[in-house]
């Protein structure tokens, strides 16, 4: 699924694309991936909007319009497209955005998982999805004593998952957090020392900008907008690993929280 890397990258490609664009027309050929409005309001209302910046707030993608925002969030294996009108639409390709310079936006889901919403502007950040969402990595409000309010008795691993405390860290990117944070995944959240709270927040920011800059992590069928890949998979430290780069440990993979998780048993104590 993409993560935050993953989503920053795709939004970065599609703003060099999109940006200015006026829409005309949209086709919806999978009406359950509008989660709202209803797929015929939702059409009425995004006509003749023009894209005016693309921007991100957790792993959802907000286009910026006239008057809405549009989120899309890509689930496991969500991409766009920028093509021309009158290219053959794949059939994977579930909705589609039709330019007033005859060029498309176009959504392909081939397990057709991904959700869009049109939203009132000034009224986003007020509604579900985006008012379940925690603090950005880089939100100056995340702190050890933010973190020590929110975890609550699971084991980190879980809770680092929890879109509702820090936004955008997938299951790759917590077991890397937590190697370089030398935290075992299983530990209880709400027992960590400030200490280990700091270490988290410093290593989720290194993790998630080095990723950002590595274009994200191309684990099976991820790839962003236009066929940009991610390269931050050769800079993985333990996830998928077979021993550990510190000190040569056998990597051990088991699951927490229904995830597969792998850590090093002498580093992670």
């Amino acid at each position: 699924m993409p993560e935050l890397p993953e989503v920053e990258t795709v939004k970065n490609t599609l703003k060099n694309i999109v940006i200015g664009k006026k829409i005309i027309a949209s086709n919806i050929y999978w009406d359950n991936i509008i989660a709202y409005p209803k797929p015929k309001e939702f059409k009425q209302k995004i006509k003749n909007q023009t894209i005016n910046d693309v921007k991100r707030r957790g792993k959802w993608l907000m286009f910026e319009l006239d008057d809405y925002f549009l989120l899309s969030h890509l689930r496991m294996e969500g991409k766009y497209f920028f093509k021309h009108e009158k290219d053959p639409l794949n059939k994977h390709e579930h909705v589609t955005f039709t330019f007033s310079d005859g060029t498309e936006l176009r959504y392909h889901d081939t397990r057709k998982f991904g959700k869009m919403y049109l939203l009132d502007k000034e009224n986003v950040n007020n509604v579900k999805p985006l008012s379940d969402l925690g603090l950005e990595p880089w939100d100056e409000n995340l702190t050890p004593n933010y973190l020590k309010s929110k975890f609550k008795n699971k084991p980190v691993k879980t809770e680092l998952l929890d879109q509702s405390i820090i936004v955008g860290i997938g299951n790759i990117y917590a077991d890397e957090i937590l190697f370089l944070s030398k935290i075992n995944p299983e530990e209880i959240a709400s027992n960590l020392s400030t200490v280990k709270l700091k270490r988290i927040i410093e290593n989720t920011k290194k993790v998630l900008e080095t990723a950002i800059n590595y274009g994200g992590t191309t684990i099976k069928s991820y790839e962003s907008s236009e066929g940009v890949h991610g390269r931050f998979q050769s800079k993985l430290l333990v996830h998928t690993k077979e021993t550990c780069p510190k000190c040569g440990t056998k990597i051990s993979k088991i699951v927490v929280g229904g995830r597969s998780t792998y850590f090093c048993p002498k580093c992670q104590k």
